[in-house]
């Protein structure tokens, strides 16, 4: 009954915009929510938890639930590509100018000790978006010398979707933190090429004062 009554509260809101003045009418307006309703209980299912809930925890995939970059196996493509020396995998393949510009900090910075562009690996987390399970597949995974491991996504765009993968990322990261054994994780996101290094190096811990 509470859901019920937290759904029917977004509904009647000035949260739900319906810009339309032909679709304020009362019927009209419950024949388009109607129409919409993945895209409304994609909505509503992100910002609901049970208060009730001790701890998360991680469901792993049971035919491969612990992956690792040395399982990668040979591929061939013909994008550019460039050799790797902090990285298992000995190439990485470049997309765009900014995903060179992110191998290029992860080569460079002593304090990045492996990296891996998230290609082929099989790491995805899955996300509910428009009523139906997707899978996110973040760009980078990269450790820290002080243990820390980071998932990167570098965006040039928002939109609704990856507002949702991100809503899903930031759980799963929460869940392996508290599930422990896989040692600390983060994620971060970078919509700007610019804020790409502050962006990495805002995961540093701060020096110790002497």
């Amino acid at each position: 009954m509470q859901l019920i009554r937290l759904v029917e509260e977004f509904l009647a809101s000035d949260r739900l915009d319906i810009p339309s003045l032909w679709h304020q009418d009362p019927v009209r307006r419950r024949i388009l929510i109607a129409m919409n309703m993945d895209t409304l209980v994609g909505h509503v299912h992100r910002f609901v938890s049970q208060q009730n809930s001790e701890k998360l925890t991680a469901v792993f995939d049971e035919d491969y639930p612990i992956g690792s970059t040395a399982h990668m196996r040979t591929w061939y493509t013909t994008k550019p590509c460039a050799p790797t020396a902090h990285s298992q995998i000995s190439h990485v393949v470049y997309d765009s100018v900014w995903e060179k510009a992110v191998a290029d900090i992860c080569e460079k910075e002593d304090r990045i000790t492996a990296w891996a562009k998230n290609d082929h690996l099989g790491f995805q987390v899955r996300y509910l978006y428009r009523g139906s399970s997707r899978n996110f597949v973040p760009d980078y995974l990269i450790r820290f010398d002080h243990g820390q491991t980071l998932v990167l996504e570098v965006k040039g765009q928002d939109s609704e979707q990856n507002r949702a993968k991100r809503a899903a990322m930031e759980t799963w990261v929460r869940a392996v933190n508290e599930q422990g054994g896989f040692g600390l994780w983060s994620f971060a996101v970078v919509f700007d090429p610019a804020k790409t290094r502050d962006t990495i190096a805002a995961q540093w811990p701060a020096p110790a004062h002497q």
